[in-house]
């Protein structure tokens, strides 16, 4: 579920409590939660609705001025179920503190060592550390032009870097991508990375 930035940080403060989609399959579910560029949001209910159920009230609450305004803004002619999205801000995203911790452990290192393993065993082999690598050389680079270099195509790139950000190795950016303070101390030799010894 992708939300504007705008309307997040809307979200953020309280003004905006409701989102209206047209979906053949809901992306997100009741109790659920999505992490975004302003936190953690919950995901409180998500009620299939028919057009005619959208009230003033609820319109306001999804940013609208009215019911005719967030009518006119869905997307009327897409195949699908309306529903309605009842979303608040949870929390902040725990990748943001996990992105600025700069020493690992070695405990920390095993983890990391064995879930970009775990990336690294399916169909496109071993990646991880060539994409890390090419966006520490390449800040900013847009998605495009990094999967270009890198040989890989753009949205499998786009949606692997994501796996990478979830282990607060890397950041977004607009555009492309940098490493995080992690991610560069992940990809210092194994002697230096290492901050404490097990034990």
């Amino acid at each position: 579920m992708l939300i504007k930035r705008d309307v997040l940080d809307r979200i953020a403060a309280g003004e905006i409590s409701i989102a209206f989609r047209c979906w053949n399959k809901p992306t997100v579910k009741t109790g659920g939660t999505l992490k975004t560029a302003v936190g953690v949001l919950a995901i409180e209910a998500v009620e299939p609705i028919e057009m005619a159920e959208i009230t003033d009230a609820d319109a306001r609450r999804a940013g609208h001025a009215d019911r005719e305004t967030a009518i006119r803004k869905l997307c009327l002619d897409r195949a699908g179920q309306l529903y309605r999205i009842r979303l608040r801000l949870a929390g902040p995203d725990p990748r943001i503190a996990l992105r600025e911790s700069v020493e690992l452990s070695v405990d920390d290192c095993e983890e990391l060592a064995t879930r970009l393993g775990r990336l690294d065993s399916g169909p496109a082999g071993a990646w991880t550390d060539r994409v890390l690598r090419a966006i520490q050389a390449l800040p900013e680079k847009p998605a495009g032009e990094l999967a270009e270099l890198t040989g890989f195509d753009k949205e499998w790139l786009k949606t692997n870097v994501r796996k990478l950000k979830n282990l607060g190795l890397t950041e977004s950016l607009q555009p492309g991508y940098r490493l995080s303070p992690r991610g560069r101390a992940w990809l210092k030799p194994s002697r230096d990375r290492t901050s404490s010894k097990k034990g």
